[in-house]
């Protein structure tokens, strides 16, 4: 089979990884190497000059000795099947980015053979790219649970960024619908990634550009042994990146680490994914928790049937509300309680919880915390500040929040300014819910989003 044949395939085996977020590291070009990376972004994200960043998202194999239930690629499902040696994806990548194709790799693959060979594979690749090519760009390695911490280092010495699925939401949906797999597993190589970022911070071992630590990790006490040496990356390897001396170590996963799990294909709910999301945030140090809504690929008697797939909505109501965990304060039970334990489609997770919470708003613009602003819908950090810089100056009106460039249509419901209501929005409280739910419900993304899912349904 020859390689762009492979690559139809193998790029599209790979959709299903969500991969699209910024990259998270600085590193600028290098005599003797090609390519770049941004911190501003990478796969369809946009940096600051506003270029759209593209990366060559791949597996390395769609051959797999597992056979999770709901995978287009497991064991037991025929497909087409189709594997790159190294050498051939490391060209392909140097040949796509040197046609400005692409600015990066996304790398993933299927367990050929074992955890083991699967991972050394995936390190040549990434070998050949780094030290033969001098490639200099972003680099994504998904991580093969059950691999040799040996590997796991070295893998995460030649990329950016690593991450490990963890799959499902629960170790018994895990159990059951992947035989092969358990939660140690997953976990055990998370805590690895974890444990070696902090020990670099603490040593001071990572060069310009390193974005990987982050706030989650200051309270982590690492225990790893010193990283191993004789594999790609580690001391005494060719590889020279973010200005380091001859010989030094190269930095490990710069980019810090993610995860994803699957929406939908087992029974939990929403306030379950959003605790375990959290967790994963504080335990870890994570970067980033990606949601993948499920969709029947395979039939299987697990599994939901084939004509019920989640709804795109829930998706993305809970990046809403990772988001609002995330830089806006809440938690989990805040957004979706054990008693109402599902996010609402049709309402976005902060206007929800505004709703639940009617009897704290309004809020008073020129007293107000920036706390309290940013649980008002409609404003967020950067509106937020700007409210908070301007009423130093002079007492706000609604007038001088149009100036602003706030987006009011929701947030003049919730808001009083010199103890006045907006003129525009209903006193009372159960007409605000109205409206303001009818506007939600009426919105374009409600409706593109429910027709695209009505046609979803009819395959």
């Amino acid at each position: 089979m020859d390689t762009l044949s492979k690559l139809t395939i193998l790029a599209d085996a790979a959709k299903y990884d969500a991969a699209c977020t910024s990259s998270g590291v600085d590193r600028g070009p290098r005599e003797g190497s090609l390519g770049a990376a941004s911190a501003a972004g990478c796969c369809h994200s946009f940096t600051p000059d506003g270029r759209c960043v593209t990366l060559l998202k791949v597996l390395m194999s769609n051959v797999c000795s597992y056979d999770c239930a709901y995978c287009v690629n497991r064991r037991s499902n025929p497909h087409a099947a189709a594997t790159f040696e190294p050498a051939e994806l490391a060209q392909l990548t140097m040949d796509f980015y040197r046609r400005n194709y692409i600015e990066g790799l996304f790398l993933s693959s299927g367990v050929l053979g074992g955890p083991d060979r699967t991972c050394e594979r995936m390190i040549e690749v990434l070998r050949l790219l780094r030290e033969e090519h001098r490639f200099n760009g972003y680099i994504h390695a998904k991580a093969i649970p059950g691999a040799s911490p040996e590997l796991l280092d070295a893998l995460g010495r030649l990329a950016d960024r690593i991450s490990v699925n963890i799959e499902l939401p629960s170790s018994g949906s895990l159990e059951a619908l992947c035989p092969e797999k358990r939660a140690g597993t997953v976990l055990s190589p998370m805590r690895q990634i974890r444990d070696t970022m902090e020990r670099e911070r603490l040593l001071g071992a990572t060069g310009p550009g390193y974005l990987g630590g982050g706030s989650h990790l200051s309270t982590v006490r690492p225990d790893l042994p010193p990283a191993p040496r004789g594999l790609p990356g580690a001391r005494g390897g060719l590889r020279r990146r973010g200005g380091r001396k001859p010989g030094a170590p190269a930095p490990f996963a710069p980019a810090g680490q993610s995860t994803q799990l699957i929406v939908g294909a087992s029974p939990e709910d929403d306030n379950r994914i959003l605790k375990l999301s959290s967790s994963l945030y504080t335990t870890y140090g994570l970067k980033r928790v990606f949601f993948s809504a499920y969709m029947p690929v395979v039939e299987d008697g697990r599994l939901p049937h084939p004509e019920t797939p989640v709804p795109l909505r829930r998706e993305h109501r809970l990046y809403q509300a990772d988001w609002l965990m995330r830089f806006y304060g809440f938690t989990a039970d805040e957004l979706v309680s054990p008693e109402a334990p599902f996010l609402d489609l049709d309402v976005d997770p902060k206007l929800a919880w505004a709703l639940a919470h009617i009897d704290e708003f309004p809020v008073e613009v020129n007293t107000a915390t920036k706390e309290e602003l940013l649980r008002v819908p409609g404003i967020g950090p950067e509106g937020a500040r700007k409210i908070c810089r301007a009423r130093r100056s002079h007492h706000l009106g609604f007038d001088d929040l149009e100036r602003l460039r706030l987006t009011l249509r929701r947030a003049r419901h919730f808001l009083t300014c010199g103890g006045k209501r907006d003129p525009r929005s209903p006193a009372d409280p159960e007409l605000i819910r109205e409206k303001v739910v009818s506007d939600a419900r009426g919105s374009r993304y409600n409706r593109t989003r429910r027709a695209a899912e009505g046609q979803l349904a009819l395959f």
